[in-house]
């Protein structure tokens, strides 16, 4: 079996158009990053201006050590929070990757399968046990793939939930470090 000017043609568009839609996913995690990014730095210098203006008002020493051990609990739950934002701008991102390049990998498959079931129906006499072998091989390479993707999920699933974990942790590590006010 051999692929018309046609099907070649058709096969290059939908490549391209996946390209520039991974393309465009690409940006729109890059547009979401800058923004976050720029989100926290404008939060961060208005941060600055009014702690600054803060310690210099203080009276004495007492006031100021209060003052700075009360920026530690905020420090520690905005970081938490920005990691978690990066976090799920990455996730996304690469799960519009995956998504694409699974989709692509279903269709690659079926077209493959297509194929070895046309040549099936067009062997020749007598090699009806080639053609079986070759059916077997194809079915375990499928389920090969299936298996994997599965893996791949669950240590997604996995490294989510420990990330989670992690930064409710640290958050109530943050919060139960944090002086108790008075």
């Amino acid at each position: 079996m051999s692929l018309t000017p046609e099907q070649m043609l058709a096969a290059h568009k939908a490549n391209i158009e996946t390209l520039f839609g991974l393309t465009n996913k690409a940006f729109e995690g890059v547009e979401k990053l800058v923004e976050l990014n720029l989100t926290a730095s404008r939060a961060a210098l208005n941060e600055a201006a009014t702690h600054t203006r803060a310690v210099l008002s203080v009276k004495d020493a007492q006031e100021l050590v209060a003052l700075q051990a009360s920026l530690f609990q905020p420090l520690a739950e905005k970081a938490a929070s920005y990691s978690r934002h990066l976090y799920d701008i990455a996730s996304g991102t690469g799960n519009e990757f995956g998504n694409a390049v699974q989709a692509k990998t279903a269709e690659a498959q079926k077209n493959f399968t297509d194929l070895v079931e046309t040549a099936a129906k067009n062997a020749p006499a007598g090699s009806e046990t080639s053609v079986a072998v070759m059916k077997s091989a194809v079915s375990a390479a499928n389920n090969a793939f299936e298996s994997v993707q599965k893996a791949v999920k669950q240590a997604t699933d996995a490294a989510e939930a420990n990330f989670n974990a992690v930064a409710a942790t640290a958050a109530d590590a943050a919060k139960s470090a944090a002086p108790r006010k008075r």
